[in-house]
């Protein structure tokens, strides 16, 4: 593997902290239906869901960010490494045998108990980081974990699901930029010990410079208002295509109500709305999908997230070579 640091320089003010440490970011990666937690509430509130048929665990939240915490310090024990930003959602809530007949209203705290079905967290690497079109990029890890996807009727052994990521944070707007070879989409492990080594290959595939690249050449393309009218109807218009008409076109994971948070951002977004000639960079316009893509649940954002740069990716080369598109005529 060969990561290297991109543009290193003194950068960023940290000044967002939590229990006296530094974050990755105090502005959510992600809002949908979830809250933030800290590492320490996790720690010793969240209570950690068992195999039914033998009772044994299965690898916590807990488990799973510090796996991916040892790798990063392993692989980038030069750079500086923040604390996870976490991000959790749908509380499976209990409460212990002796207070069973209380109203809900009456339960004490030591009588309760919490854990959350879905997790994401993300792990920046400020020190690594590079900038396209003023925006400031840093190297960033992180995964999800839904106990949903696990067999949770099953013994100790069975397999557990993982999702893993590595990409880039825009400073900016805190938006994610993830692609393909920086994803893990259903990592299955039986152990930690296997945890720790899907985590270690899907950062030793990611080919950072290559990303870099690619995202830089969006800002080398733009789509006229006209174009952009078009791109925003035909995305309405996907959804309820026959499906053998669907299956000729690029595939776009976004639904009707994030592609009209899309065309408001054209005009409203203070980063990345239009030119003054209602004109728009196909890297804004991919960051006009990765700020829509926070308002996705965590079981599908990562998805969208790497939907969003192929298929904005995709125009490139329409664009490029003059290629007819569904999506733009």
């Amino acid at each position: 593997m060969e990561l290297t640091v991109v543009n290193k320089q003194p950068i960023i003010n940290f000044e967002d902290t939590i229990f006296g440490s530094t974050l990755s970011t105090s502005k959510p990666f992600i809002e949908a239906n979830t809250i933030p937690v800290s590492l320490q509430e996790m720690q010793q509130k969240h209570i950690i869901p068992v195999f039914v048929k033998d009772n044994e665990p299965l690898i916590s939240h807990i488990d799973f960010i510090e796996s991916v915490e040892q790798v990063v310090h392993h692989l980038y024990s030069k750079e500086s490494i923040l604390m996870p930003s976490i991000r959790v959602s749908h509380p499976i809530k209990g409460r212990i045998p002796e207070a069973r007949y209380k109203p809900a209203k009456e339960l004490l705290e030591h009588e309760q108990t919490l854990y959350y079905e879905r997790m994401a967290f993300v792990i920046e690497i400020p020190t690594i980081h590079e900038t396209i079109d003023g925006n400031l990029l840093t190297l960033s890890v992180g995964g999800v974990k839904a106990y949903n996807l696990d067999n949770l009727y099953s013994r100790k052994g069975a397999e557990e699901v993982f999702k893993i990521f590595i990409g880039f944070q825009n400073k900016v707007c805190t938006n994610l930029c993830v692609w393909s070879d920086g994803y893990t989409s259903s990592l299955k492990v039986r152990s930690i010990k296997e945890l720790s080594e899907g985590i270690l290959q899907t950062i030793a595939d990611f080919k950072a410079e290559r990303y870099l690249k690619a995202m830089g050449e969006l800002t080398n393309y733009c789509l006229s208002e006209n174009q952009f009218a078009h791109l925003v109807g035909k995305c309405r218009l996907y959804p309820f295509l026959p499906s053998d008409q669907k299956k000729e076109l690029p595939a776009l994971l976004f639904g009707d109500t994030q592609t009209g948070f899309i065309a408001r951002d054209y005009y409203r977004d203070d980063s990345f709305c239009r030119n003054t000639d209602g004109s728009i960079s196909l890297w804004k316009l991919y960051n006009l999908f990765t700020g829509v893509n926070k308002s996705s649940y965590i079981d599908t954002f990562l998805e969208r997230g790497i939907n969003a740069f192929e298929f904005t990716n995709g125009l490139v080369s329409v664009l490029k070579h003059g290629q007819e598109s569904w999506f733009l005529s």
